[in-house]
């Protein structure tokens, strides 16, 4: 009994004494963030657009005020310019992945070159005035999401508070909302721009800041994704192997490797798209009870417009995933085929693999993009050289992303995450959100007709449905890295924003 009133004596003092340290203790001072000024310019059309650009980061706040992060940013607003000039708000994909590949390659008063579509011979590189920039038409804020950048979580705030589709889509709304207070920016034209999984984020972020009384003139959508389950060739389920052929179509088409070209790729994405409606979806359909002479015949059609031979196409079943597709189509000539822009063909590593070790056209344009815009960060835009600044989230140790999202049913699902609903719902509680597609034809990560499908079971009354604009380029999923696709771009984007900022 003597040892337990002694040992309840020692805890209640142990406890007074740990209580009066933490009194003691000094609150931690919680960063403000850093911002580092340049003047910058661009030459587009002939005429000089003098820009004053901040870059670094901002302290970001929750509803109630208080701080959870670090958020990184650039800003390029014209100088003398109109106080209603419109501002677009573009980040990259992933997740999650720094924005310095739209920043660099057409966004911004600066590009780099790069060899399309072959590898970049080693440093120096070239960069220059990017006429194809959009910063003759709006500023400009460059995003990257906390990971990424420069951006990190401070005070109490996790990453995990961060990684995820709901967690992303509600920062980087905190930080958009609290950048248009801080700049003035609310009664101004206002729009997003994502590539890739930045598409994914947009039909999401959109109605998040619709629902904060934050309307946009207008979401671009850079190679997109909407619905996740069309990118995985999950067991049972024969829709993302319907959803590529397209796009194993037009790349075989590039290359050469189908009998009949037609008058031109849209010409022939016609009738690829006819045959995988008509015949291709009715036959993977019937699963094992397709007839051996209409397997057969599915698989002739299936090898002449892809460029696999007709043997492959029958041992997979009909059903070939897109790995596999790179692998096989140059296996003989012992190249394989880029996911992101199947233009871009490499060495394969192993000959006997049925899926692809890497991606030539990521290994071809990472190391010029990386290089050429971190020496463009340090000494042009001023960052401090002692800040790190990560391109990609999946070098972190512990990164994990969080696929549920809230408004899916089926949310412990992954294959049924979709941001559909949320730019469906969007759309029809602000009938003047128009949305901009870019699709790239050779695009192997977020293929076309996937986007075709999602659009076409929106159920949105036609009057609502053309307020979605689709605009096509022969090129992959970056297609600015494609010169021709560039100018079409630019062309795009402006006609858009000159529509949608009256």
């Amino acid at each position: 009994m003597k040892n337990h009133f002694f040992m309840l004596l020692l805890f209640l003092f142990s406890f007074s004494a740990f209580a009066q340290e933490e009194k003691n203790v000094e609150p931690k001072e919680i960063p403000q963030g850093e911002i580092f000024s340049s003047t910058q310019s661009v030459t587009i059309d002939g005429k000089t657009i003098n820009l004053a650009t901040e870059t670094g980061t901002v302290q970001l706040r929750d509803e109630n005020d208080k701080p959870i992060a670090l958020f990184g940013f650039t800003h390029y607003k014209k100088t003398g310019g109109d106080t209603n000039r419109p501002i677009v708000f573009a980040f990259n994909g992933g997740p999650l992945s720094a924005s310095f590949w739209l920043h660099f390659g057409v966004l911004g008063p600066k590009r780099v070159e790069v060899n399309d579509p072959d590898y970049t011979k080693p440093a120096p590189y070239r960069v220059v005035n990017n006429e194809y920039s959009i910063l003759d038409k709006a500023d400009l804020v460059m995003i990257d999401p906390i990971g990424v950048g420069l951006s990190k979580p401070v005070g109490d705030a996790k990453w995990a508070d961060f990684w995820g589709v709901d967690q992303d889509v509600r920062s980087i709304g905190l930080f958009i909302e609290q950048f248009l207070i801080r700049a003035k920016k609310f009664n101004t034209p206002k729009y997003l721009l994502g590539e890739s999984y930045g598409t994914f984020r947009n039909a999401a972020l959109v109605k998040y800041l619709q629902d904060k009384g934050i309307a946009m003139n207008g979401v671009i959508m850079v190679s997109a994704v909407f619905d996740l389950h069309h990118l995985l060739f999950g067991p049972g389920d024969d829709l993302a192997y319907l959803l590529h052929f397209p796009t194993y179509a037009a790349t075989a088409w590039y290359h050469n490797k189908v009998k009949d070209k037609g008058a031109s790729l849209e010409a022939f994405l016609k009738n690829v798209r006819l045959f995988t409606e008509n015949e291709y979806a009715p036959a993977l359909l019937k699963g094992d009870q397709l007839a051996a002479n209409e397997k057969d015949a599915i698989a002739q059609k299936l090898a002449d417009l892809s460029g696999l031979d007709k043997s492959f196409w029958l041992k997979a079943d009909l059903r070939v995933k897109n790995d596999e597709y790179f692998q096989e189509l140059f296996r003989k000539e012992g190249l394989t085929v880029g996911r992101l822009d199947s233009r871009f063909t490499g060495k394969n590593e192993d000959l006997l693999a049925q899926s692809a070790f890497t991606d030539p056209q990521s290994d071809a344009i990472s190391a010029p993009y990386i290089s050429a815009y971190k020496d463009y960060l340090y000494n042009d835009l001023n960052v401090r050289k002692d800040l790190t600044y990560t391109t990609s989230a999946g070098t972190r140790e512990g990164f994990k992303w969080d696929w549920k999202h809230s408004g899916n049913i089926y949310w412990n699902a992954q294959v049924a995450v979709s941001t559909l609903e949320d730019m469906t719902a969007a759309m029809k509680r602000d009938p003047n959100l128009k949305i901009l597609i870019l699709n790239g034809y050779f695009d192997l990560a977020t293929v076309f007709y996937g986007v075709e499908y999602s659009i076409n079971h929106m159920g949105l009354e036609p009057d609502l449905k053309q307020n979605i604009i689709m605009k096509y380029y022969e090129a992959g999923h970056m297609m600015y890295i494609h010169k021709p696709s560039m100018e079409k771009f630019k062309m795009d984007v402006d006609a858009f924003i000159d529509q949608t900022s009256q």
